[in-house]
C-alpha cells in the first residue's frame, strides 16, 4: 500500500501538530494552565470534551489515505503497480459494508427489502413480494448478538480506562482509582470514563451488528446508511474546524488594528467587514463554488481520481466559509480593543514607549482571548450546521462526497414516497445532533470560566 495525501489531509495533520504544541505551551503556563483546569472541572465540560474527541478520532481515522497495490502476475520481479482508488483506514474498517450492498431500500435491521417487487410464480402469476436481503443474517438472534457485543465493548472500554489511569497515576493507582470512583477526584475523571464507556460500547454494538445486518439499513441504491453516517464526519468536523481557524487570524488582526490605530485604518476596515457583511452569505458561496465547479470541470485532467476533485471542492468550500464568516468577530474584537486600548496599563505603556506591536501582543491580545475561544466553539457548531443547509440547496461539498448535508438533501425525496424512507433522515439528524450538543455544551463552560464578567 501506499500512502497519499489529499490537501484536507495535511491541513487536518498540521491541526493536530499545532495542537500538540499548544498543549504543551499550555503545560508550561501555570495561569493559563489554572483556566483550564478550572473549565473542565465541570462534568458537563468533561462528558462534552470525551465526545468531541470521538469524533475527533473518526476524522483522524479517515483522514489517512491508502492506495493498495495491484494483485502482480507472471514474475515475482515485476514493479509493484497501485490502484487509482484512494481508501481511508475509516474505509477498510467498514469494508465490509462497503462490499455488501444490496439492491435497493431496506429498513433498520430488517431481513426483506423495504419496497415490494412483483414477481410471477411458476404458474405464471404475478405477485408482489418483498425479497430477501443478500447480505443479512437470518439465523442468528439479535439479542445475544447484543449482549455480546456490548460485553465486548464494556472490556475494552475498561481496559483503556485502566490503562489511562495507569498513566496518569502510576504512583497511586488503587488510591487514584477509589478517588475517582467515589468522585473525589480533581477533575470529573469518572463523568469522563464512563462516557467514554458509553461511547465505545454503542460503537462496539453499532460495528460488531453491522456484519450480520444493515443497522441503519440502506439508501435507494443499496448502500449502508451506517457507514455513510460514520463517512460524514470528517465532512462536518473539517469544515467547522478549518473553517474557525482560516477565518481567526484574519478577524483578530483587522479587529485589533481597527480598535487600536484608529484614523483610516479603522475607517477601510470598517468599510471591509460592513460591505461584506452587506452581502448575503449564501450568494457568496453559491457564487464562489459553482466558478471553482466549472473551473474544476473545464480541467478534468488535474485530477486522476473523483476524490480528488471532491477535496478540491471541499478546500475551496472552507475557504469561501472562512472569507464570509469573519465579520462579526472583528467587529466584535474591534469595539472589545477600544475599551481595553483606554485602560490605565494600556495608557502606560504607550507613555513608556512601547511599540504598538508589544501591547498589542502582551496586552490586547491576551485579554481578549476568552471572547476569542468562545467565538471559535460558537461558530464551530453554527459551521457544521451551515454545511448540511449549503448542500442541502446544492451549493454545499460534492455530491460524491459523504456528508450529512447530502444524506439529508437524498432523504428529501426518502420523506415524501409511500411507504416513507426515514432512517437517512434520522441518522444524519442524530449524528450531527450529538455533534453541535456538545460544542455548545463546552462553549458555554468556557463562557463561564473566561468571561471576566462571569464569577465561577
Amino acid at each position: 500500500m501506499k500512502l497519499v495525501l489529499l490537501w484536507t489531509d495535511i491541513l487536518v495533520w498540521s491541526l493536530m501538530i499545532v495542537l500538540f504544541l499548544g498543549s504543551w505551551v499550555i503545560s508550561r503556563s501555570p495561569q493559563i494552565k489554572a483556566q483550564w483546569h478550572a473549565i473542565f472541572r465541570s462534568s458537563i465540560a468533561m462528558a462534552s470534551s470525551t465526545v468531541l474527541l470521538f469524533y475527533l478520532l473518526f476524522t483522524l481515522l479517515d483522514s489517512v489515505h491508502l492506495r493498495l497495490s495491484l494483485p502482480l502476475e507472471g514474475q515475482k520481479n515485476q514493479e509493484v503497480v497501485y490502484g487509482s482508488e484512494m481508501v481511508s483506514l475509516l474505509d477498510l474498517l467498514f469494508e465490509h459494508n462497503i462490499q455488501n450492498t444490496e439492491r435497493t431500500y431496506s429498513a433498520p435491521f430488517a431481513t426483506e427489502e423495504y419496497a415490494s417487487s412483483i414477481m410471477v410464480d411458476e404458474n405464471g402469476m404475478t405477485k408482489q413480494v418483498h425479497l430477501p436481503l443478500k447480505h443479512v443474517s437470518t439465523k442468528d438472534n439479535v439479542v445475544q448478538e447484543s449482549l455480546f457485543a456490548l460485553g465486548v465493548g464494556l472490556i475494552v472500554s475498561l481496559s483503556l480506562v485502566v490503562l489511562h489511569l495507569w498513566w496518569r497515576e502510576r504512583s497511586r493507582f488503587m488510591l487514584a482509582w477509589k478517588e475517582m470512583w467515589q468522585g473525589e477526584s480533581d477533575l470529573p475523571w469518572r463523568t469522563a470514563y464512563v462516557t467514554f464507556i458509553v461511547l465505545v460500547m454503542a460503537f462496539t454494538w453499532l460495528y460488531m451488528l453491522s456484519y450480520s445486518y444493515h443497522v441503519l439499513g440502506t439508501d435507494k441504491v443499496g448502500n449502508d446508511v451506517l457507514y455513510q453516517s460514520f463517512k460524514s464526519i470528517r465532512t462536518g468536523v473539517l469544515i467547522g474546524i478549518l473553517t474557525t481557524l482560516i477565518m481567526l487570524p484574519v478577524a483578530v488582526i483587522l479587529g485589533v488594528s481597527a480598535g487600536l490605530f484608529g484614523g483610516w485604518v479603522d475607517d477601510v476596515i470598517q468599510y471591509l467587514y460592513t460591505t461584506l457583511s452587506s452581502i448575503p452569505g449564501v450568494l457568496l458561496i453559491a457564487a464562489g463554488v459553482l466558478s471553482m465547479q466549472v473551473m474544476m470541470e473545464n480541467h478534468p485532467t488535474w485530477f486522476e481520481t473523483t476524490l480528488e476533485r471532491s477535496d478540491l471542492r471541499l478546500l475551496f468550500l472552507i475557504l469561501i466559509l472562512g472569507i464570509t464568516s469573519w465579520t462579526g468577530l472583528c467587529r466584535l474584537l474591534r469595539a472589545e480593543t477600544l475599551k481595553i486600548s483606554q485602560m490605565e496599563f494600556v495608557t502606560a505603556a504607550k507613555a513608556f514607549g512601547v511599540s504598538k506591536l508589544t501591547i498589542i501582543r502582551r496586552h490586547i491580545v491576551p485579554n481578549l482571548m476568552h471572547i476569542i475561544l468562545i467565538s471559535v466553539v460558537l461558530d464551530f457548531s453554527g459551521l457544521v450546521l451551515a454545511e448540511a443547509v449549503l448542500s442541502y440547496v446544492g451549493v454545499g461539498v460534492d455530491p460524491t462526497m459523504h456528508s450529512w448535508g447530502n444524506m439529508i438533501n437524498q432523504a428529501r425525496l426518502e420523506m415524501a414516497r409511500e411507504p416513507m424512507v426515514w432512517w437517512s433522515l434520522f441518522s444524519a439528524f442524530v449524528f450531527m445532533f450529538i455533534l453541535v450538543l456538545a460544542a455548545n455544551l463546552f462553549s458555554d463552560r468556557i463562557q463561564t470560566v473566561l468571561d471576566p464578567r462571569n464569577k465561577v
